[in-house]
Order: C-alpha cells, then structure tokens, then sequence
C-alpha cells in the first residue's frame, strides 16, 4: 500500500515529469502554472517562486505554486490544509490567491485569519475556451504589436491593469516589472492591439501558453470606443491568430460581474467551462 504523507514539499527538478502530469490533467485550468514549468522548469530560482506538492514522489495528487501568486491545482480537502500551513508559516509573499474556485475558498478560509484582510474578493470569475475560429468577422486591424510601439501600448496597459485589479502596476517598483512584462511579450509576439493614429482602440495579451492551450488576458478597449463592437471583432481576430500558432485552445477568465465582457466573449464563441476565485491583496 502507498504511504501517503500529510505534509507539503518543495518541488524541484527531479518532480517535473509527474507536476506536468497532474497539470495537463486539466489544461485550461492549469494553463498558467504549466506555462511556467515548462519554461523555466522547477527550480525556485527561475521559477520565480517555489512549487510545493502533496503526496510522496511517485503518488503526488496536488500542487500549489507560490509565486507573486498562490495557485492551487488539483488540490483537495487535504492538500489544501497542507498548503495552508505552509502558506501561513512562510508569511504572505504573492499579490494573489487564484485558481478553481472551491480550492481557493477553502484556502483563504484557513489564511484569512492571518493574512486578511484582502483588498478585494473575486468570489466567481468564470472560466471560457474555444477551439474554434469565431463566427464574427474578425477586426482586420488588429495585428501583433511591433517593438517600437511599447511606449504606445503601455499606457493602454497600465490603464487596463487598473481598471481591473483596482490599484496602479507602477505601485512598489515603480511599474518596472510590469514596464519588462509588457515589453517581453510585445518581443515574444503575443501582445495584440488596433492601433489608429497613436491611439489604442483594442488590445490583448496572450499571457500563457502550453502545447494545448493559451490564455488571453488583459483585453481592453479605449473608453471612448466601447459600444461599438470593438472587443467582439478584436478577440475575433485574436482567437483566430493563436489558434493558429500557439495552441488548439484558447481560454480566459472574467469576473462574473463584467456583463458585457461575458457576452462579448461568448458572441466570439467561448463557452464557460470552469469557475475561477481570487482574492487580491
């Protein structure tokens, strides 16, 4: 019989082939998190945080990534408690608890006490995908945004970063790794944007990409130009780009309050398949 362990671990190199396992178990959800290993491994140094499991090497069940966010995987009633634990004696390092809505519940249940309280609760963000071009007319203007239009972008990006967390990415460093995530993925081809006359009317970023699924975020329209179906026919044109070079799905998650956001993805063609929770510090 497997000898099953109660406590957490820090995962490294050795542990990668059974964490992508349990990853790609459930791609959509996990698309952030296996992004990540996949392109940095496990080590904590270029992890950029530390991967914990539950369960012995060879019969692990559950992950949690520890990072600038806490994200929970496949983690049960057992392996939440032992995530927690481990969470609350290491002391609140992440921006943000995120991942499948039961799992993150239970987790700030057990954190709450010490690391509350949040500055906001996100208690239902569904989940979308689609594997499929849209039947919207994709925007033809929408393209790949060139390396000398950071400093066009930035300004749209800053502006959707606040409108949706709720605080300003120059706070702390003074905006410097959001200035070097910004510009990373402008390099990497994955930021998308309408650009008319130095004004951003649409833009997207494909922040997470593995080899079954990619997620967009950051999907924002300029306020003067909401209304007009500029979101429709932008992720039209986006969804239609990365299916064709980085991945057979692609996925999102969205407050469950955005309405309009909500309908305009599903006009485009995603369907909800999951409920996300966050909680923002």
């Amino acid at each position: 019989m497997m000898l099953r362990t109660s406590a957490s671990r820090v995962l490294d190199d050795q542990d990668r082939d059974e964490v992508l396992a349990i990853l790609d178990a459930d791609p959509v959800a996990n698309v952030f998190v296996a992004s990540r290993v996949r392109s940095v491994g496990l080590s904590p140094a270029r992890l950029g945080g530390q991967m914990w499991g539950f369960g012995p090497r060879g019969g692990m069940t559950a992950l949690c990534y520890s990072g600038a966010n806490l994200v929970p995987v496949n983690a049960g009633p057992e392996a939440v408690q032992a995530f927690a634990d481990r969470a609350r004696r290491q002391g609140r390092r992440c921006s943000s608890i995120v991942g499948p809505a039961d799992a993150v519940e239970k987790l700030w249940e057990r954190l709450e006490p010490y690391w509350g309280p949040a500055r906001a609760i996100r208690w239902a963000q569904p989940v979308m995908a689609t594997s499929s071009p849209s039947p919207v007319p994709p925007d033809p203007l929408v393209r790949q945004v060139r390396p000398e239009e950071f400093a066009t972008l930035l300004p749209a990006c800053v502006a959707m970063f606040t409108e949706e967390v709720g605080i300003s990415p120059d706070l702390g460093d003074g905006g410097a790794l959001y200035r070097s995530r910004v510009a990373e993925l402008i390099r990497i081809g994955r930021s998308y944007a309408r650009i008319e006359d130095g004004l951003v009317v649409f833009k997207a970023e494909v922040g997470a990409v593995t080899p079954q699924v990619c997620q967009i975020q950051g999907v924002w329209v300029h306020p003067d130009r909401r209304g007009r179906g500029h979101a429709v026919a932008g992720m039209a044109a986006v969804v239609e780009h990365t299916l064709r070079h980085f991945a057979p799905v692609v996925s999102l998650y969205v407050n469950d309050f955005n309405v309009a956001a909500r309908a305009a993805y599903r006009r485009v063609g995603f369907k909800e398949v999951d409920t996300f929770m966050s909680v923002l510090f």
